[in-house]
């Protein structure tokens, strides 16, 4: 047994499972706000209602992701001694800003949502709400910015074998930060708003709590929309800077071997690496040189330039990230579908829409492991990028067997976990909100 695949496949399950939770309750706390501030504004206890309904979700999402999120810390050290020892000084300082500045914020705040809805007056219950949507929204940041170091490190210099910070906020403000960010908190918005939408939808499809359905439907679909919509733009601009700074990436993303002036981009294709060509390939010519420096006679790096053992895993990189972006165009057509149906009052009484927005729930959490997988994948073999080997970066103290044996555990606690998330939430959705319909 290898135990660096058996360390990387561990680490996939459980960030992997992890990773479903955030974006929710990113996406859940802003709506959340929406509706508190409306509340705020109009004392409409209806209104109120309906915010108390998501704070119980939100809640429950909230505490399965704090258990799941623990596990990750640890596994650096126990797993992945060799890369802590490297990056130490720098990771460790995103982290600690995360616990320090933004869960403390999101989760004290949290408490005062759950346990002091009859204790508190509406502004303290709004400003609440606002610091849980801020300090998730933070805590996104700065996790963000601890991956984003390994993706393109700056600020460090390597001094007897470990990275040491030399420049803080050169290394928060590396060139893979702000496109990650901006793209990664859009998606928590599309996740939040499709799982409003989908709940809201299948209390539309059973005639139960119609009003709520309704309102919550309302707002849910115009964010969906809006989200899914910025996300062509934020898109690209975390293509361009893949481009610039990770170019064996993006080729690996298009299946691009050859570097050339007017590349294609790729709508649909067969990577194949040994002969290192894509089977049954549908092109736009010159649209990748055209997206990545508006000319088409911008050349674009092909793998080809790159020694073969430092090329990401073509296929899943490839995959990944091709489905992803056919599931945020999706995200807009159903969304824009929607709006026109409001626009036109047909909205309500579509049990097909209702229908496709219920099935559609659990596709933006899909589309946020595809993009993980695409990002971190295709960042291999390196840990660090062109710094540290993910071989390199193993405990070797720890024998693949204790790996495997761990993994095994956590993957059938997880199970649990997850079932019981759904159980729980499932019982929540079907006693419904505390509002007249």
């Amino acid at each position: 047994m290898d135990p660096v695949l058996l360390a990387r496949i561990q680490f996939a399950v459980t960030v992997g499972f992890h990773f479903i939770f955030p974006p929710l309750t990113i996406g859940m706390g802003w709506l959340i706000f929406y509706f508190m501030n409306r509340y705020k504004k109009t004392k409409d206890e209806f209104i109120k209602g309906i915010a108390r309904f998501w704070i119980k979700i939100f809640a429950l999402t909230f505490a399965v992701g704090v258990a799941t999120g623990i596990v990750l810390e640890f596994q650096f050290g126990t797993n992945w001694a060799a890369y802590s020892r490297f990056v130490g000084d720098i990771f460790g300082a995103p982290l600690a800003a995360e616990g320090i500045f933004a869960f403390f914020l999101e989760s004290t705040f949290v408490g005062v949502l759950i346990w002091g809805w009859k204790r508190f007056s509406a502004r303290t219950l709004w400003f609440a709400s606002l610091m849980v949507a801020v300090g998730a929204t933070l805590s996104a940041f700065w996790i963000i910015v601890a991956n984003s170091w390994m993706q393109t490190p700056t600020g460090y210099e390597v001094v007897g074998g470990r990275a040491e910070l030399t420049d803080f906020w050169a290394a928060v403000f590396n060139p893979s930060t702000l496109p990650r960010y901006l793209h990664t908190i859009d998606a928590c918005l599309i996740t939040g708003a499709f799982f409003m939408m989908g709940i809201s939808a299948w209390y539309l499809i059973k005639q139960k709590h119609v009003e709520f359905a309704r309102r919550s439907l309302k707002v849910s679909l115009v964010a969906g929309f809006i989200a899914a919509a910025l996300q062509l733009p934020l898109g690209h601009y975390h293509a361009v800077q893949v481009a610039q700074t990770q170019p064996e990436k993006l080729a690996a993303f298009e299946g691009l071997f050859e570097t050339q002036k007017e590349a294609p981009l790729l709508i649909f294709g067969i990577p194949d690496a040994e002969e290192r060509t894509v089977h049954a390939a549908v092109k736009v010519p010159g649209l990748l040189s055209f997206l990545v420096g508006f000319d088409t006679q911008t050349e674009v790096k092909g793998l080809n330039d790159y020694p073969e053992d430092e090329w990401p895993p073509l296929g899943l990189t490839f995959y990944s990230f091709h489905l992803m972006f056919i599931l945020g165009l999706y995200f807009i057509g159903l969304t824009a579908l929607g709006l026109f149906m409001l626009w036109r009052k047909k909205l309500f009484s579509s049990r097909f829409f209702m229908t496709l927005a219920f099935l559609s729930l659990p596709l933006p959490l899909i589309a946020n492991e595809l993009g993980w997988i695409a990002a971190e994948v295709g960042r291999q073999p390196w840990i660090v990028y062109r710094l540290l080997k993910t071989s390199e970066a193993i405990s070797v103290t720890v024998p693949a067997g204790q790996i495997l044996a761990s993994l095994i555990m956590f993957s059938a606690i997880y199970l649990l976990l997850g079932a019981l998330w759904v159980f729980l939430l499932r019982r929540e959705v079907k006693k419904g909100p505390e509002v007249a319909s």
